[in-house]
């Protein structure tokens, strides 16, 4: 239960800024919202279940140094902090390939959501958490947490019309993650 909920925060705060809010947005614009969100949660399951294994595979690698992993754990997690402060934003031509898709909605969804996300900081901070935390409770949090973010997007982006208080959300996440990234320093290091 615990990697569930870690996981859910995690990918939920991960999540809020980054690219794929946009892509959802932009689709949900297209599509109907139901689609978006089926092809959104498709390929979240399959980005993310390949996260947990890597990371399940890392942890076995190097379960004598769980002080090690935690410590790079967090300094990862710093990292995410940075990027997160840089920002994301979708391409113009991010932008045109999702409003011209064809074909089945869920399908383009889909596709899209399972390329924007291979190597994206919610895949990487997925196979972090899987490094420390259960398989099955990281893949399904993570999984719950970008779906949620993505599905507050679509509403917010609805409600405000795409007007987003993208600072605030940047640094909030930002922060989120450098606070994550210390505790696991401190823990790694005994600390904590």
């Amino acid at each position: 239960m615990h990697a569930f909920l870690l996981s859910t925060a995690v990918i939920f705060v991960a999540e809020l800024g980054d690219k794929s809010q946009l892509m959802a947005m932009t689709f949900a614009a297209r599509y109907k919202v139901r689609d978006v969100l089926i092809g959104i949660t498709v390929a979240t399951l399959i980005v993310h279940l390949v996260s947990v294994g890597l990371g399940v595979a890392f942890g076995a690698v190097f379960a004598e140094a769980q002080g090690a992993i935690s410590v790079i754990a967090g300094l990862a997690f710093l990292g995410f902090a940075a990027w997160t402060l840089h920002g994301d934003e979708l391409t113009d031509e991010e932008a045109a390939k999702a409003r011209q898709s064809t074909g089945l909605a869920i399908l383009a969804v889909g596709a899209a959501f399972f390329l924007a996300e291979l190597g994206d900081k919610t895949m990487l901070a997925t196979v972090t958490l899987a490094t420390r935390e259960g398989w099955f409770g990281t893949w399904i949090g993570s999984t719950l947490g970008m779906v949620l973010a993505d599905a507050l997007a679509i509403g917010v982006g609805a409600v405000l019309g795409r007007r987003l208080p993208e600072r605030a959300i940047r640094y909030g996440a930002a922060a989120a993650f450098a606070l994550f990234g210390l505790v696991l320093i401190a823990q790694g290091l005994g600390v904590l």
